[in-house]
């Protein structure tokens, strides 16, 4: 990382405090909202690629309206839908267009099952006639219009139902779905979490085939939370949960011929994860991802409804290999892929038979996302990290990997959303000094053409509040420059010495030391600057976006050398000077509580204070797909799972300790906390800790978040503050 980023920063933060009032930032503004930013909500760009649509609600009369706006003018169009004039809709949350885009699903009354899982009433509005149906009376999951629009498929309680619009007749699919035993056309909880989807179906190009996962999860561990609620008794929540080394759902892919009623099963004899599947341009040839247990080896089949599955891509990793959605099919069914088989994610083309035909991207950086090809001027469109590993930028390239183009030019965050025809974009962007802007610019030349939204008003507002500028470097610690921020209070004085609040997540992959706009913990360091703490942020190795050989190195023992660069950091920016390294702590949420705990435990002569929220204490209690990728399994690893767990030490605790966790966290379990409670209490050590009952890993609801943030504010106050 390039020097000027310090230099930048601290001038934009000298203006702040010269334009600044001194109004002190309070938790209560934080968590109410006061610092909220504008931005654009489920835009879909229509398939002539000149116009896009945008879900927009109006407070004050709760209606929902689908409003569809012109690219280049960015003037509404017309309102293809509002909830007004829906009889049996007060107002809808979410909709998703057919492929033809002559029919929309509307969502309401829509409930969290897990993560990124719902359950919801759903309806069909024909654009055409206005007409609006209902899908079901019960409560269903992930209903998707077939691509003529006519029929429309839906999970309900484990099965698969297709619906006719046409005639209004349903036929069910499966019929062998039970709770906690068998799931057809959703994942099951730790697909849904680790492999991050719902919907495990998908229809061919034609409407004439479906294909879906079955999960038999019979054999697969039960997890239970009590769910304490309002009631005179509690109730319990019981749901599959396989924890590392222990036995996953069995999963099989099946194709259904709508015509003949017939289901196939589809047979690749090692399919332990099947974490993708995809139609590709040819209506009788499925895509399909299988992974080994392990997950350092992924082959890609082509799967023909006759039966003959071809295995056209194979990728081996002495870790891990990472799935992604990054997967596109070109015309002539030759295809897309990203991988990190240099050392670094960048993109890939492959004929239809899976031949190396060209890698696109090269260079000691890393392709962050991928968002399409245009088949008209036979460009590729992606986000990368080229200009420093804290920045994204836009850019395009030819598929023979020539003539490549930064389209974005402000150095920051960028992120792109694409017409369906690639002739525009929409740019959202940030950087720690510019809260988000969007803006419309065009696809060939990247030139912005008009500014759809800003937060201008946010700007103003913060000019009245004491701001400091976040300070943007890298530290050299064990060998390796790493990332790092620093926020000093605004009437830093480099003669006096501050207490030091760390803050990391750490977790492989992750990136927290990065170019944007403050999000609410940013507003929550700024206060604390305000009382006169200088905050750090360090990305350690184990991070991501340097390269697979960074972050690959914690492979089979995580929290090793994560902690090694935290405690290490703490040392060396305790001899700045203006750092009172008595006075050193550290904090983290999940992964980053994991972290917090062991810090303080294994730099008991460095953190004099830590504070973890819903912390991992042993990688044994978590689950099989994200452990098992990084630490194998633990009749495999069992040194590196205990070795580096804090359940192994708790012996070493000296200073002040904050231990909070929600029951109801179906993600890291309570479980965690009460084993690290039961520790701590043999080996007398005194803490401080906190229940927050049916809270999930989020730990949010009405006033949860101000009262947790009030609680950890009051302790870093009380035990990293000035005691004199």
């Amino acid at each position: 990382m390039k020097k000027h980023y310090t230099l930048t920063f601290l001038l934009i933060g000298l203006t702040f405090v010269l334009t600044a009032q001194n109004q002190k930032i309070t938790l209560e503004e934080i968590w109410r909202g006061t610092f909220r930013t504008e931005g654009m909500d489920v835009l879909h760009s229509m398939k002539n690629g000149k116009q896009y649509t945008v879900l927009n609600f109006d407070r004050d009369s709760r209606t929902s309206t689908i409003d569809k706006y012109d690219y280049e003018t960015l003037e509404k169009v017309e309102t293809i839908v509002s909830s007004a004039d829906l009889g049996e809709i007060n107002a809808f949350t979410s909709y998703t267009f057919s492929k033809d885009e002559s029919k929309l699903i509307l969502a309401t009354e829509v409930e969290s099952v897990f993560r990124r899982s719902t359950l919801g009433k759903f309806y069909v509005y024909d654009v055409a006639s206005k007409a609006l149906e209902i899908i079901s009376e019960e409560k269903i999951q992930e209903p998707t219009l077939s691509p003529d629009g006519s029929k429309v498929a839906y999970v309900f309680e484990n099965n698969i139902y297709i619906k006719n619009l046409e005639s209004g007749s349903t036929k069910q699919v499966t019929t062998n779905g039970v709770k906690n035993k068998i799931i057809n056309g959703v994942t099951d909880w730790v697909y849904e979490e680790e492999f991050a989807f719902v919907r495990a179906f998908d229809w061919n190009a034609t409407g004439t085939h479906l294909a879906f996962i079955r999960f038999d999860e019979s054999e697969v561990p039960e997890f239970s939370m009590d769910v304490y609620g309002k009631e005179l008794y509690p109730t319990q929540h019981v749901f599959k949960y396989p924890k590392a080394g222990e036995k996953n759902a069995e999963v099989a892919l099946f194709t259904y011929d709508l015509a003949s009623e017939e289901t196939k099963k589809v047979d690749f004899g090692d399919a332990y994860y099947i974490p993708r599947i995809d139609w590709t341009n040819d209506k009788d040839v499925l895509s399909v991802q299988v992974m080994n247990r392990h997950q350092n080896d992924i082959k890609l089949y082509f799967c023909n409804v006759d039966g003959n599955n071809e295995v056209v891509l194979h990728e081996t990793d002495e870790a891990y290999i990472d799935v992604t959605d990054n997967l596109t099919f070109l015309a002539d069914n030759s295809f897309i892929w990203t991988s990190e088989a240099d050392g670094y994610n960048h993109i890939y083309h492959y004929s239809k038979k899976g031949k190396l035909l060209n890698q696109l991207t090269e260079g000691n950086w890393e392709v962050t996302n991928y968002y399409g090809y245009d088949k008209k001027t036979n460009r590729v469109f992606y986000q990368s990290v080229e200009n420093g590993s804290i920045n994204r930028d836009v850019y395009s390239i030819k598929l023979n990997g020539k003539g490549k183009k930064r389209l974005s030019s402000m150095e920051g965050s960028n992120n792109a959303t694409f017409s369906a025809d690639f002739s525009y974009y929409i740019n959202s962007f940030s950087s720690a000094s510019t809260p988000y802007r969007y803006t419309l610019n065009d696809a060939k030349s990247g030139k912005e053409i008009k500014e759809i939204v800003n937060n201008e008003a946010l700007l103003q507002k913060l000019e009245k509040y004491e701001l400091s500028s976040k300070e943007f470097s890298t530290i050299n610690i064990n060998g390796n420059e790493l990332n790092m921020w620093m926020i000093k209070p605004s009437d830093f004085d480099p003669n006096k010495k501050y207490p030091l609040f760390m803050f990391q997540y750490s977790g492989p992959g992750s990136q927290q030391v990065g170019n944007r706009w403050m999000g609410a913990n940013d507003y929550w360091y700024q206060m604390l600057a305000q009382k006169g703490y200088i905050i750090a942020c360090v990305d350690g190795r184990g991070t991501g976006l340097k390269g697979a050989e960074f972050k690959k190195m914690t492979y089979k023992e995580l929290g090793k050398y994560e902690v090694e660069d935290q405690i290490a950091a703490a040392k060396k920016l305790g001899d700045r000077p203006y750092i009172d390294a008595s006075r050193i702590g550290i904090w983290g949420w999940s992964y980053g509580g994991f972290m917090s705990t062991n810090c303080i435990l294994k730099g008991n002569d460095v953190f004099s204070m830590a504070i973890a929220v819903a912390p991992v204490t042993s990688w044994r209690f978590y689950d099989t797909i994200y452990t098992e990728r990084y630490m194998q399994t633990p009749q495999e690893n069992a040194s590196g799972y205990d070795e580096n767990s804090p359940l192994s030490y708790p012996e070493l605790l000296k200073g002040d300790y904050l231990l909070v966790h929600g029951s109801g966290d179906d993600n890291v379990h309570v479980q965690n906390t009460m084993r690290m409670v039961e520790a701590l209490i043999q080996e007398n050590k005194q803490f401080d800790w906190a229940i927050y009952p049916d809270k999930n890993h989020g730990i949010y609801g009405g006033s949860t978040r101000l009262q947790l943030y009030t609680k950890m504010t009051n302790f870093i106050e009380r035990h990293l503050g000035d005691k004199k």
